[in-house]
């Protein structure tokens, strides 16, 4: 089983900067895909990032050429770096681990609130 432990969440102004992470355990990390989901209140959970296993990326379109994911295999840990944050960007980021053993597992969440 694939457990993700979220962190960095927190409250910042807009322009500034937040580092998530994702740390996993119970699985062989490097064969795992991690993606990024959100959801803000009221609205429906978003796609953010996703990186391979490749160490391949992509992004939505809303936040390409601010956000950056990037994993350590040998931490286990996938981290979110979020520069130059919006006001939309608020929402609770969650972690999701496509495993080829274990399937599918989500993280907690971690609130991001960002405020004019």
């Amino acid at each position: 089983q694939v457990q993700l432990v979220e962190s960095g969440g927190g409250l910042v102004q807009a322009g500034g900067s937040l580092r998530l992470s994702c740390a996993a355990s119970g699985s062989i990390f490097s064969m795992n895909i991690i993606n990024w989901y959100r959801q803000a209140p009221g609205k429906q959970r978003e796609f953010v990032a996703t990186i391979n296993t490749d160490g391949s990326t992509h992004y939505a379109d809303s936040v390409k050429g601010r956000f950056t994911i990037s994993r350590d295999n040998a931490k286990n840990t996938v981290w979110l770096q979020m520069n130059s944050l919006k006001v939309e960007d608020t929402a609770v980021y969650s972690c999701y681990c496509q495993s080829p053993r274990y399937g599918i597992s989500w993280g907690q969440g971690t609130q991001v609130t960002v405020s004019s």
